[in-house]
């Protein structure tokens, strides 16, 4: 197998215990690990104290800037076999430099989620409308996404639902993007054995980052009407919510009477799966799938969302506790899975299901390290096809160059 190069821009820095999109960055480079592949992990973020120290698992770190021909003397030296655009924005503002400056490298871009999806929902909401696809077709968010996965190589469609979405939607070529899920280790009975019981567990939890406007959303809509349902019947019971980066809305709406608790960031986010008995996740808007749902997976608890929630992460299987878009429905679910040990059971089973069916590292990750290196190797034939994503790279439509040009030139004035 070729010794590649690889060079990753990163919208931020890895930071696995604070986001999905951290976890599902570095079980990327954990595939090209496996590869004995030389990797370069580049950002023009500020890397905060909650970001992972790459360098401990042998991938180089590098500080770029946007905007700046440094960045094209850097990679004019690397010469990368492969360039990885951690969300769409890192392609726009550097993929024209790549191009000039490595273009037999293969370009490839992980959406992380279609963040036209999830703008376009949340719009709607704020709106008071419901979610149409005119929504999605009409937005320039989705040009502008749908234009850097047509000028890369590859994009990897994290959920089944957004896969559908590019077939039939938007009618992308199918040659230019792959489902790539989360990359997890299957749950086996050794692990299965060490899951505290049912009667061992207590109360209800809620993880997620709080930069992600989703789940700021969720936390408010338990506050105001789903935990007030719940609390009636099991008056005991109190709702934990943890995540990175909670802001002042979130921290006021601790109340200990309520048992409504902001616990805030946490290092070990399986710790705590793994003693809650149900995890909820009321999303009302959002794309891609949950990291915070396969996490209860993984920990052996069950949960309940919504449509959204569950969206491209089970496929036909039944889910891992309950699925439901009504908010009182809901609650009364929370309590069933609570207090009801045969369907707190059959929840467990469902997500192991789950998980080793769809989300096997192994399975999954041989799959994707394939379509890499077919694609590499009838990499001309590859990108003559792709008619369209040549006209946008055209010079008459690179606008997002020459605008970065004027931005180095003024800078340099």
């Amino acid at each position: 197998m070729k010794k590649q190069t690889v060079l990753i821009i990163g919208y931020v820095w890895v930071a696995p215990n604070s986001s999905a999109a951290g976890s599902r960055m570095l079980q990327i480079i954990e595939q090209f690990l496996i590869q004995n592949w030389q990797i370069t992990f580049a950002s023009p973020a500020q890397k905060g104290e909650k970001a992972m120290d790459l360098t401990s698992i042998n991938v180089a770190e590098m500080s770029i800037e946007l905007n700046a021909k440094s960045f094209d003397d850097f990679i004019i030296k690397m010469q990368p076999s492969i360039v990885l655009f951690d969300r769409f924005m890192m392609e726009e503002q550097f993929g024209w430099r790549v191009i000039e400056n490595c273009p037999n490298a293969l370009r490839v871009l992980d959406t992380e989620d279609l963040h036209c999806l999830r703008k376009s929902r949340e719009a709607a909401l704020k709106n008071n409308k419901e979610f149409s696809l005119d929504d999605l077709l009409n937005s320039d968010i989705a040009k502008r996404e749908m234009a850097a996965i047509l000028r890369c190589d590859l994009s990897l469609i994290i959920s089944t639902f957004e896969m559908d979405l590019l077939r039939k939607v938007f009618k992308i070529n199918e040659k230019l993007y792959c489902h790539l899920p989360f990359l997890l280790n299957p749950i086996d009975t050794v692990q299965r054995d060490q899951w505290k019981s049912f009667e061992e567990r207590n109360h209800f939890a809620m993880i997620g980052n709080f930069l992600h406007t989703p789940n700021v959303d969720a936390v408010l809509l338990l506050k105001k009407t789903i935990w007030k349902l719940i609390k009636k019947v099991l008056p005991k019971a109190e709702l934990h919510i943890y995540g990175a980066y909670p802001t002042q809305q979130i921290l006021q709406l601790h109340n200990k009477k309520e048992g409504f608790l902001i616990k805030g960031y946490t290092a070990n986010p399986n710790q705590v799966m793994e003693d809650v008995k149900v995890v909820l996740a009321p999303l009302r808007f959002g794309a891609g799938i949950k990291g915070k749902l396969t996490e209860a997976m993984l920990c052996g608890t069950p949960s309940i969302t919504t449509e959204i929630g569950a969206e491209g992460m089970h496929k036909n299987l039944p889910w891992n506790g309950f699925i439901t878009d009504d908010f009182e429905e809901f609650s009364q679910r929370a309590i069933e899975l609570y207090t009801n040990k045969v369907a707190w059971d059959t929840a467990q089973k469902n997500g192991t299901e789950i998980i080793n069916q769809i989300y096997d590292r192994e399975t999954v990750g041989v799959l994707f390290i394939d379509r890499i290196q077919e694609i590499q190797q009838n990499i001309k034939a590859h990108r003559t096809q792709n008619f369209l994503g040549g006209m946008l790279q055209h010079q008459s439509l690179q606008s997002t160059k020459y605008m970065s040009k004027w931005i180095e030139e003024k800078n340099k004035a």
